[in-house]
């Protein structure tokens, strides 16, 4: 493989550099028409690319920085302090990723950008001619693929059956009748990353019971995709975790490589697929696949479109949080996910493009306020503003049980067998999804023994091991109305030193408010689930004060908690041998 290569993305002359101002300088490159920061503080020189690293937007002098150091991203207000690389607003969040600044004997400067080589570009093959029927492409619901490839079958991401995020997600496309089937059968199965609606442990069970030697293949994530497997009592026994960027080769034609998310690092992930020399990329859910860093001109990319699949704003109440202005923020969201990924098409140039994993929908009658006022993107818009933007590329969009034949479409796309419609009247909907059989399982943690013990709290969130931060959370346990229980729990936890007042103390500190339904509450904590059931499946509705992302305390409880469940049955021993809990407590923590 090539090594590392140094890049010039921008160059200024000796008159250039003068008259760069104190403090904060935007640039274009008349090169790549790209656009940097350099951030000049007497004479030396800081620089990075005008892109912020939640989620691409350019960012613009923050009018409210008094010292001239913060710019502030036009998406979604983030704010970085340029003399650091520290983001402000949220704190405790990303570094920008810096360039080197070159000071050149004439006066002149250039920023450097040092650029690992694009790992696909490794051992290239030559494209060979598709046969008809070789490589089919099915969709099957969701996120989930299934790709035919010479005589290998591999699946992708398979949510078959059941809700995600606790019972928030429900399949708003109907599989079909064969989809467990196939999936059973497969050669290989991708899952991208642990999201309940791509890592399924509902329909992974049936797997298991079926099939539990079935290959599958994740990315070597900081937090491991199956962290929950063993909890989880899903007993799948080839499961194979492959570094990031290195061709994994499946046979003489086909190879895979795994690459991880330029923004969650620690869990997405996206995968390209060479059969032949024919390159398909699925992007799946990451917000910057690869660090923007992807292949040109394959055959067939695939990415999410949707949008919705955040707690925010929708369970945010209080201050400006109506629902007119949701609907606005959600309508402007929407626009800028469809005018993001159809750039990202136009400048990745495929000649064949599905968009996919969007398909989902809040299902259960509780949930319809969400449902209603969480308005999506439809594929059919983004293919529409595809055909616009980059008339060149094939847009497919896809129903349960379509096929797209690739050496057909790539041949001549007009062909009426280049993608195969399911009959007329196949189901295409789900109008029906079992809620009671998964409902019934949160809902039996609420009875859980630990409960009837106050000090459940102290030993939960000391398990959880979040700390040293100003912040103030009170939790409310709540009917499916989200109004507070008269037998649930409503305590708060201050996290700065971890203790649990009963009054908000009187020092200076951030504030949140968690309304939390009791069953899927008590069910994350049994079970040391991460919190994402709760936000990103709108099972609260959360207050802040002042109204600022605290991005440390939510990146903790929905990607660093242990990977251990609470200790439960230590703890029901501790209660059943003392009536001072709180001593024996903190003797048991300092010992374990």
């Amino acid at each position: 493989m090539a090594s590392q290569k140094a890049q010039v993305v921008l160059f200024l002359d000796a008159k250039a550099v003068d008259s760069l101002q104190e403090g904060i300088n935007f640039k274009r490159s008349p090169v790549n028409d790209k656009s940097y920061i350099i951030y000049k503080n007497r004479s030396s020189f800081k620089a990075c690319k005008n892109q912020c690293k939640h989620q691409g937007g350019l960012f613009i002098k923050d009018i409210e920085d008094l010292d001239g150091r913060t710019v502030k991203c036009t998406k979604h207000n983030w704010k970085l302090n340029l003399l650091t690389m520290k983001y402000i607003n949220p704190p405790d969040s990303f570094i920008q990723d810096e360039l080197e600044v070159e000071l050149l004997d004439d006066g002149g400067l250039q920023l450097v950008e040092l650029n690992p080589p694009d790992p696909w570009m490794a051992d290239p093959r030559e494209c060979l001619v598709l046969k008809e029927g070789e490589v089919k492409v099915t969709y099957l619901t969701h996120a989930c693929m299934e790709l035919q490839l010479g005589e290998r079958r591999f699946m992708f991401d398979p949510w078959l059956i059941g809700p995600a995020f606790a019972r928030g997600w429900w399949l708003f496309h109907e599989p079909p009748a064969d989809a467990l089937d196939r999936l059973c059968a497969a050669d290989l199965i991708y899952i991208s990353h642990m999201h309940s609606d791509h890592l399924s442990y509902p329909t992974l069970r049936v797997l298991a019971e079926r099939r539990p030697d079935a290959p599958i293949y994740v990315g070597d994530t900081s937090r491991p995709v199956f962290w929950y497997l063993e909890q989880s009592q899903v007993k799948l026994t080839n499961i194979n975790v492959v570094p990031f960027g290195v061709w994994k080769n499946v046979d003489e034609h086909l190879r895979f490589m795994i690459l991880m998310d330029g923004i969650h690092p620690e869990l997405d992930t996206c995968i390209i697929i060479d059969y032949k020399g024919h390159m398909i990329l699925n992007t799946v859910d990451c917000t910057r696949p690869n660090g923007g860093r992807l292949p040109k001109g394959v055959d067939l990319m695939m990415s999410d479109f949707a949008g919705g699949a955040s707690g925010f704003p929708m369970t945010f109440y209080g201050g400006k949080y109506s629902d007119s202005w949701k609907a606005h923020f959600i309508k402007k969201e929407r626009k800028r996910l469809l005018s993001y990924k159809a750039e990202l098409v136009k400048t990745l140039e495929p000649r064949i493009f599905c968009p996919f994993a969007g398909y989902f929908v809040e299902a259960h009658p509780s949930d319809r306020y969400i449902r209603d006022t969480n308005i999506k993107n439809s594929a059919e818009d983004l293919n529409a503003l595809i055909n616009i933007l980059r008339p060149d590329t094939v847009t497919w969009t896809p129903q349960p049980g379509s096929v797209l034949d690739l050496g057909l479409c790539l041949r001549d796309h007009t062909n009426r067998e280049a993608i195969i419609f399911p009959p007329a009247r196949t189901k295409m909907y789900k109008d029906s999804w079992d809620f009671h059989l998964y409902l019934d399982e949160l809902s039996s943690a609420i009875s859980s023994e630990i409960f009837r013990h106050k000090d459940w709290i102290q030993f939960y969130y000391t398990w959880a091991g979040f700390q040293n931060y100003n912040l103030v959370v009170r939790v409310i346990e709540t009917d499916d109305s989200f109004e507070p229980m008269s037998n649930g729990w409503d305590y708060l936890v201050d996290f700065l030193d971890l203790s649990f007042p009963t009054k908000r103390p009187e020092r200076e500190h951030s504030y949140l408010e968690l309304k939390n339904r009791i069953s899927v509450m008590r069910y994350v904590v049994l079970h040391g689930c991460l919190w994402d059931d709760l936000y990103i499946g709108f099972q609260n509705r959360i207050s802040r004060d002042p109204d600022v992302y605290h991005h440390r305390f939510w990146n903790h409880f929905q990607t660093k908690l242990p990977v251990t469940r609470p200790e439960w049955d230590k703890f029901l021993k501790v209660q059943a041998t003392t009536n001072d809990f709180n001593t024996d407590f903190k003797d048991y923590c300092s010992s374990s």
